[in-house]
């Protein structure tokens, strides 16, 4: 009788935290910093306002991506 493997079954990787979990199609949104500023960019082009929270962001790029926020 073979022994179970101890090894258990690799899990899918973690979305990035900075990351839209969902961003639909052609909104993939991102944060990037550049020294003490963070803001948002998006691969259909569009780029958020430098802002020295990260937090407000991450909340560009969901606004963005969803649609409330700036096209």
């Amino acid at each position: 009788m073979p022994s179970p493997d101890p090894t258990p079954e690799p899990a899918e990787p973690a979305p990035e935290p900075d990351a839209d979990p969902d961003p639909g199609p052609g909104h993939r949104t991102r944060v990037v910093e550049r020294g003490s500023f963070a803001s948002a960019r998006c691969d259909c082009g569009w780029k958020g306002p430098a802002r020295r929270a990260r937090d407000r962001a991450r909340r560009d790029a969901l606004s963005h991506a969803d649609g409330t926020g700036q096209a």
